[in-house]
């Protein structure tokens, strides 16, 4: 699987031995990592992906992707797929480090993944964001998921594509 580009990120697909660094915390002799990269969220969604890569082979390109500033190359964040489609829907999530925030960075992968979806006949994805945060909300709205509900601690959010 090759990288992803957008304007100003590369979202690279992490394989089991990135994995293993970003589950550590421990950056490799070529890892450039921002100086808050990984977050908390980036380690159980990495986590979480080797399991399921384990269990089930291969997910690719429904798999998780370090996200990477392209203009120094550093990591800031991870945003993938919550498993491949079912029914022909997928499920997102997506962080960056608190250096990164407010730049538009996380609209950016957001639409590369919803890209990757489309071209692989995907209908519906669905994102979760907490009630808290408002930038996240804001950023799902803006690349066309509507809330579709409400829990205790999160909102939901689902994207119907394929329409115009």
């Amino acid at each position: 699987m090759t990288d992803l580009f957008t304007p100003r990120l590369v979202l690279h697909p992490v394989d089991v031995a990135e994995g293993e660094r970003i589950i550590s915390r421990s950056a490799g002799d070529d890892d450039l990592w921002a100086a808050d990269f990984p977050q908390e969220g980036d380690v159980i969604s990495v986590a979480a992906y080797l399991r399921r890569t384990a269990d089930g082979g291969e997910q690719r390109p429904f798999g998780f992707y370090r996200i990477t500033r392209a203009s120094d190359g550093r990591a800031i964040g991870g945003i993938g797929f919550k498993g491949g489609p079912d029914g022909g829907s997928v499920e997102i999530g997506y962080g960056l480090t608190p250096s990164a925030r407010g730049n538009g960075y996380a609209a950016e992968a957001v639409a590369a993944l919803l890209s990757v979806a489309t071209d692989h006949s995907v209908d519906r994805v669905a994102a979760d964001t907490d009630r808290a945060n408002i930038a996240s909300q804001r950023t799902l709205e803006r690349a066309g998921f509507t809330r579709r509900g409400n829990g205790a601690d999160l909102y939901s959010y689902e994207a119907v594509l394929g329409t115009s």
